[in-house]
């Protein structure tokens, strides 16, 4: 069920340079699940399109719910939203989307072992993942610089953390697939939500370990709702939609089995 309403801002806060947590209140969260996103809209008239945000957190101890958005400053957009403090109402739309939970549910068990996966302003989305799988959680993080990490403390509150930095500063020096094979992983399936070339590599890993991968993509999106055909991927089978090999990742995704789509 999607919801469309104004939005009171709860908090928001800096987490390290240029990405921000900000909790809105919103009934939307009785109806999000991990995977899902939320569509803000500005509050200028310049500004018609909505900025998709992935979900963080859901909390809905307290009626009617509460929503954690985490999101880098990319933009006139987001920059505008980055200004807004406690007491802010933001203009939104969701949850929209596929989550991760709904294609695997019956096949976890508590003995299953979940590898979880994200890269940059990806990892958000982990968390609430981390939080709602009742199996063994491990989780790897992907980050440029020990200076640009962020969530660290809340994954390590959900299982086992493994650190990438692209220099070193941290953790194991390289990507998240570096510290995969470094710490030699073994899991039964995989989540995971960052840039195309890191799902591309969790796409041929996966393939290599015989496991799925269920794979959170990243794409520009306009309207959100999978009426302007901007934010299609390549699919391995025609879409009933479009009848071609495309599926829109704001409605048929963003959470897709690795095996679906062409990276």
């Amino acid at each position: 069920m999607k919801i469309r309403e104004k939005s009171a801002i709860i908090s928001q806060e800096c987490l390290c340079n240029g990405i921000y947590s900000m909790w809105i209140e919103t009934n939307a969260a009785e109806y999000a699940s991990s995977g899902q996103f939320i569509s803000l809209y500005s509050n200028s008239d310049a500004r018609l399109l909505p900025r998709p945000i992935s979900i963080c957190e859901i909390d809905n101890t307290i009626n009617p719910g509460r929503l954690r958005l985490v999101y880098r400053v990319a933009g006139a957009g987001t920059d505008e939203f980055s200004h807004m403090t406690a007491g802010d109402r933001l203009d939104i739309l969701g949850p929209l989307g596929n989550g991760f939970l709904a294609p695997v549910t019956e096949r976890i068990t508590p003995e299953t072992v979940a590898l979880l996966v994200g890269g940059g302003i990806g990892i958000p989305p982990m968390l609430e993942l981390a939080k709602s799988l009742q199996c063994n959680v491990m989780a790897v993080a992907g980050y440029r610089s020990d200076k640009e990490m962020f969530l660290t403390k809340e994954l390590e509150g959900a299982g086992r953390l493994i650190v990438a930095t692209d220099d070193g500063s941290f953790g194991t020096k390289g990507t998240v697939i570096d510290a995969i094979r470094a710490e030699q992983i073994k899991a039964d399936m995989i989540f995971a939500c960052g840039p195309k070339p890191m799902l591309k590599g969790i796409k041929d890993l996966a393939e290599d370990m015989g496991i799925p991968a269920y794979i959170s993509m990243e794409e520009r999106m306009a309207c959100g709702v999978g009426a302007c055909l901007g934010c299609v991927c390549e699919s391995t089978h025609i879409d009933d939609h479009s009848k071609v090999n495309n599926k829109r990742v704001c409605v048929d995704g963003p959470v897709f089995n690795a095996s679906e789509v062409e990276l």
